[in-house]
């Protein structure tokens, strides 16, 4: 199999030549914790996570670090409006994040350093960076001589001319260059500062995570991600400094951007107030919802976020706790005896199996398209249902141990995206014909109407028993048949 990312870089889908003889090594910048996990925040969590359970599938060990940005000026000017102190309060949104990650099931990350514990490493960098004719001071300040280094401007197709001349970089005329950028900053008053060979003060935004990537990761290593409002001048900063100080090339082999959440009105942002955050949508939606919708679109195009969207990921993982439950209750049945053609059904089943697996292979290898795997483990959940709900479906050994091998080829697909029904969600205590029903007496109810149902398509009353199957959809109640009799969900809408 044959990996192939989109490389911000080179502008071009390149393929990946993972390692052998170490982890895939992966650099994702994290979050400046001064206010609450929104969806921004998870997209990028639950894309990673995903690539890094694809990567160990495909047998690579990985390696994952995401920083925490807690040495920034919106950090320090909440901590003053609530009255408290900065470490408190990034502790504190942290803490909130971090609750987020552990909900959204995302395992994957082995490291999570904070900028403030990495002081000592950064001002190496920089004293490095000017020895090496890199950058020079200027009263307290570093600032980084871009036209020291000849590739600037590489990753977002800009020079630093024409950076300039679209206002994209900071005026202050102590610069020798306009796009020149800060390494180390001079104190601000009430805001925290450090010592340096230079004076009190802090580190400049973009050295902080050259820093600590090449700290645990080494120059040089595989994945850089982050949103598509880091590449300048987050990532352009990265990437000159970076190879200005190790005097080598390339920082990183690929880098990928992810597209941005946007609403009903464009892009949702903490600054425009329209921001969705994580906690809201999952006290509404199961982690596996939330998960699929931020799976829904390619990584690398705007996600929008609307209640219909969920709507459908809810109605999607509906589907595939049905066709589980199913395939559970066929898995526990004893196999019939002398069933016609049960070699050429079994074969059809394990080709439903082989399809999908290809299928999500491809996706997955194409540039880590997750709506794509997304489709492929969901046509799979189409046609093993329609099998196993056909009305002269048979359940043979062979066919019983083609379904098992459907069922393993699913749990796989669905734990790499992080949407696998756990034995909990199947609610097989509810038994299979309640299942999220509310009351015994809607149960009982919703019996009836099944006996009703049943009698009228025994008699080939078609049209009463669709108008009880429709009119129960319309309450958010599905009627499904299966061989083994009808199974009753209760339609969550959100």
């Amino acid at each position: 199999m044959v990996l192939r990312a989109f490389n911000t870089l080179t502008g071009r889908k390149e393929e990946v030549d993972l390692p052998k003889d170490r982890p895939v090594r992966i650099y994702v910048c994290g979050i400046t914790p001064y206010s609450s996990t929104h969806l921004g925040h998870a997209r990028p969590a639950v894309f990673w996570d995903t690539v890094a359970k694809y990567l160990e599938y495909r047998g690579n060990e990985v390696y994952m670090v995401q920083n925490v940005t807690d040495v920034n000026e919106k950090v320090w000017t909440r901590s003053q409006l609530e009255g408290v102190g900065e470490k408190e309060l990034a502790r504190r949104y942290n803490r909130e994040y971090e609750d987020v990650l552990e909900d959204l099931g995302i395992t994957t990350i082995d490291e999570y350093p904070w900028v403030s514990d990495h002081i000592d490493e950064i001002i190496d960098m920089v004293e490095a960076l000017i020895e090496q004719g890199h950058a020079y001071q200027v009263d307290e300040d570093v600032f980084f001589d871009v036209s020291t280094f000849e590739r600037y401007g590489q990753l977002s197709g800009q020079s630093p001319d024409e950076l300039v001349a679209g206002a994209r970089v900071e005026v202050d005329e102590r610069k020798k260059h306009p796009a020149d950028f800060a390494l180390w900053k001079s104190p601000t008053e009430n805001q925290p500062s450090w010592p340096s060979p230079w004076g009190q003060g802090r580190p400049g935004w973009h050295i902080e995570c050259s820093a600590m990537a090449i700290k645990f990761l080494g120059f040089g290593f595989d994945f850089h991600g982050g949103g598509t409002d880091l590449i300048f001048p987050h990532h352009e900063n990265e990437i000159a400094q970076s190879e200005a100080y190790a005097d080598d090339s390339p920082f990183v082999r690929c880098w990928i951007h992810h597209g941005m959440i946007t609403g009903e009105d464009g892009k949702m942002s903490k600054s425009l107030g329209n921001f969705v955050t994580a906690d809201e949508l999952l006290s509404e939606y199961r982690p596996e919802v939330v998960r699929h919708f931020l799976l829904s679109a390619h990584y690398s195009t705007p996600l929008k976020y609307s209640e219909e969207i969920m709507k459908k990921s809810q109605r999607a993982f509906d589907r595939l706790i049905s066709c589980v439950q199913s395939l559970d209750q066929l898995l526990d049945s004893n196999p019939e005896e002398d069933v016609p053609l049960a070699d050429s059904e079994a074969e059809e089943v394990y080709a439903v199996a082989d399809e999908m697996k290809r299928e999500f292979c491809s996706a997955m290898d194409d540039d880590f398209n997750t709506a794509r795997a997304l489709a492929a483990l969901f046509g799979g959940v189409r046609k093993v249902n329609g099998f196993i709900n056909t009305p002269d479906f048979a359940l043979s050994a062979d066919v019983k141990q083609a379904l098992a091998d459907v069922k393993d080829q699913l749990e796989i697909c669905s734990r790499i995206l992080g949407v696998w029904p756990e034995k909990g969600i199947l609610q097989d205590d509810a038994g299979p014909d309640t299942v999220g029903l509310e009351s015994e007496a809607q149960q009982e109810l919703v019996q009836l109407l099944i006996e009703v149902r049943q009698e009228a398509r025994e008699k080939k009353l078609w049209g009463i028993a669709d108008k009880i199957r429709d009119g129960l959809a319309e309450l958010n109640i599905r009627l499904e048949d299966t061989p083994q009799g009808t199974r009753v969900r209760s339609t969550r809408e959100g």
